[in-house]
């Protein structure tokens, strides 16, 4: 048995990063940039209206107001997407539409509540302007070759926008692992089949289904096995040519049908170490056969889920060029169990106390207890030690992505 910290320097030696592909923009969401995206072009790309109004020149309205109103002659229109080549000269003002180009020789947009409307060829104006006035400046929000988005950044619909308003129709992605999920046990029943004695549904495989797909992998196979060694062979062959990472729920303890380890190895699979001073998921099997890595995970849906975030979840995103850590500090409000041989986890829940970052453990601690993951958006853990970390205490907590902390 090791410790954490070293099965985490194991872990990191084998990891690679995959190749990269370019993919349309369509496709991209929750795919992992490989490139830095840069500003092709300023933004505003020219002058343009922040208003529905109309151009004119500054100088023009000096004195204007609602008891002495100014007339100007009205000599076109600029709207978005047809702007006009038509030049603003004294006495004259262009109607002007919000994102319009701002015509030559106008300096100023007054907004069509300030003025007598768009219906007549003479306009009144009730207000005076300054220069620049409701204009958005060509380069104001973005200057040509400005990084936009960071190398490594997950895609989520802010990036796809950006994308997009600076015209990148395809990006460069890096690929993503191929993934096989797989439990074992004559006693695991589908979801929606009625049970009989000794039997129970097959949670953990929905729960890693979900997993996969929220840290942006692909997954190619899922299977539940029944307790046959010549099935869990058959299907292990497979996966082993197909996919970047292979992870089972059960079948890596000491009970008589617990032969997943054994198989692995006899398979040709290296196993860098079994076993993890941790609670859950003492049963940690971790392995390599050419490029693939193995996560064998303890059959009990705490165990399995805990270690697929804390053991699994930064592989595959470091797989994908990602840079994000989700671990972070944050102070104890309850007491903390401690295992005196062990490295702990628990489920927890974070929460900020006049901008401070706090948390508390779940108060369901048996390892079969699923229902402690329900209101948690964060795992907490601990080091080994004796009794409790009292109130007060600083955590290392790892954060849920998916969820929020308020």
């Amino acid at each position: 048995m090791i410790t954490v910290d070293k099965a985490k320097l194991i872990i990191e030696k084998y990891i690679n990063i995959l190749d990269i592909e370019k993919i349309e923009l369509k496709n991209s969401g929750n795919r992992v940039l490989a490139e830095d995206i840069l500003a092709n072009f300023p933004s505003p790309l020219f002058d343009n209206s922040a208003m529905d109004g109309f151009a004119v020149r500054s100088s023009d309205l000096s004195g204007a107001k609602h008891s002495s109103p100014i007339q100007l002659k009205l000599i076109g229109i600029s709207s978005a997407g047809s702007p006009t080549d038509i030049i603003v000269r004294e006495g004259q003002c262009v109607q002007c539409m919000t994102g319009a180009k701002i015509p030559a020789g106008a300096d100023s947009i007054i907004m069509v509540e300030n003025t007598s409307g768009f219906d007549n060829n003479v306009v009144q104006f009730f207000s005076e302007t300054s220069i620049g006035n409701n204009i958005r400046k060509k380069g104001e929000e973005v200057e040509k070759g400005t990084t936009l988005i960071l190398k490594g950044t997950r895609i989520t619909p802010s990036e796809i926008g950006i994308l997009a308003t600076f015209g990148y129709g395809s990006v460069s992605v890096y690929k993503r692992p191929k993934i096989a999920i797989f439990g074992t046990g004559d006693e695991l029943v589908e979801p929606g089949n009625d049970l009989d004695h000794g039997q129970i549904y097959n949670s953990n495989l929905y729960v890693f289904s979900d997993l996969v797909k929220k840290s942006g992998s692909e997954l190619i196979i899922k299977k539940v096995i029944k307790d046959d060694k010549d099935s869990l062979k058959s299907f292990l062959n497979t996966a082993l040519e197909e996919c970047d990472i292979i992870i089972s729920s059960g079948g890596v303890s000491m009970g008589k049908h617990d032969y997943v380890r054994d198989v692995f190895i006899e398979l040709g699979v290296k196993e860098q170490f079994w076993k993890v001073a941790q609670k859950p998921g003492k049963p940690l099997f971790f392995g390599t056969r050419n490029s693939s890595l193995i996560f064998g995970l303890p059959g009990n849906p705490v165990s399995s889920y805990i270690g697929f975030m804390i053991w699994v979840w930064p592989v595959l995103i470091q797989m994908m060029g990602e840079s994000e850590d989700l671990s972070v500090t944050a102070i104890l409000r309850e007491k903390f169990p401690l295992e005196n041989q062990k490295h702990r986890y628990l489920f927890g829940k974070a929460w900020y106390e006049e901008n401070t970052l706090v948390c508390k453990p779940t108060t369901k601690l048996g390892s079969h207890m699923l229902l402690s993951s329900k209101n948690a958006n964060c795992i907490i853990e601990a080091s080994k030690g004796d009794n409790y970390l009292e109130l007060g205490t600083r955590v290392q907590i790892n954060l849920l992505p998916w969820k929020i902390i308020k």
